[in-house]
């Protein structure tokens, strides 16, 4: 059976340990690396790589990432300090920043309840939030967790420990469809749902 160069091996393993990169794809992510990119662009793409592990770091206020310490949208004067947007991952902060429509703050759970992959409500980023509760200025959370069978009981977990303290619980609602993702929901959808969200 042949053999790659180690090297080779090497870069393609890498690349196969990416999510949704197979070994074959990996195999000729890494052949255009070795034939079509230049010395300067392979360096600048390992530089960049190790430049995002170096400066993203978590946001002390809403867990998001980022590389100001608080992060942007904690720092925008702009925002309604009053709403909390709670969603599993950063990518789902883009998404819902891409409608336009949302103007609150954000909390990123990172992650969400799957007993599957041994995750609980300790592994997330709960008890943070409820340290933002506890400073009495939110009227409203929103919960955007991802309407599947994971999101779906993160967001119920979540309604259980925050009703009882008084604060409006609404859930996104319209359009996104169940067992999606909402860094793949498209924008006008994504709109819909954030303006026709419901109380909990």
């Amino acid at each position: 059976m042949y053999q790659y160069a180690e090297a080779l091996t090497r870069l393609i393993e890498q690349f196969a340990c990416l999510p949704g990169i197979g070994p074959k794809t990996a195999q000729r992510l890494a052949f255009y690396v070795l034939n079509n990119m230049g010395q300067q662009q392979v360096e600048a793409f390992a530089h960049a790589l190790l430049q995002v592990k170096k400066s993203i770091t978590t946001c002390p206020v809403c867990c998001n990432l980022t590389d100001l310490t608080p992060c942007r949208i904690c720092q925008d004067e702009q925002r309604d300090v009053t709403q909390i947007c709670v969603v599993e991952d950063a990518q789902a902060v883009i998404a819902i920043e891409k409608t336009r429509e949302y103007k609150g703050l954000y909390h990123v759970l990172q992650g969400c309840i799957s007993p599957l992959e041994g995750k609980g409500p300790d592994d997330l980023r709960i008890k943070e939030l409820l340290v933002r509760l506890q400073e009495g200025r939110i009227k409203e959370i929103v919960l955007a967790t991802n309407p599947d069978v994971e999101g779906e009981t993160t967001a119920l977990y979540l309604s259980k420990l925050i009703k009882p303290l008084g604060v409006m619980l609404t859930r996104i609602a319209h359009g996104v469809p169940v067992g999606g993702d909402l860094e793949y929901t498209d924008i006008a959808t994504l709109t819909r749902a954030i303006s026709g969200r419901r109380e909990v």
